[in-house]
């Protein structure tokens, strides 16, 4: 399986008529996101210990995947080619600032 994750998940999307709009893959991903947040929430018991992770974290990092893939294939964007432009953004940071960050960002919340 050498195709893209954007690729299979559109095939498996295409395949069993799922295809939705983009505002439904976002909400997806945002509530997927957030049964990420709790899985890590609960494998460091709400931060009172080191994390151990468990096979959840693994099977909501998949569904949170799955989300952004039919998100941007909704919308028409190709993600290899937005992380490659991402991390060129992030290669430029690095060399002007030594770190990805955002500059903007941080110089006005000091």
């Amino acid at each position: 399986m050498d195709r893209n994750w954007q690729a299979r998940a559109n095939d498996f999307a295409f395949k069993r008529n799922l295809d939705r709009p983009a505002s439904v893959y976002a909400l997806d991903a945002v509530s997927e996101m957030g049964e990420v947040a709790k899985e890590i929430l609960l494998a460091t018991d709400y931060g009172s210990r080191s994390p151990q992770f468990g096979p959840n974290l693994e099977a909501e990092l998949g569904d949170l995947l799955y989300s952004i893939c039919m998100l941007a294939t909704s919308s028409r964007v190709d993600l290899e080619e937005a992380f490659r432009k991402t991390l060129e953004k992030y290669e430029k940071r690095w060399q002007s600032a030594g770190n990805p960050g955002n500059q903007k960002a941080r110089s006005t919340t000091n």
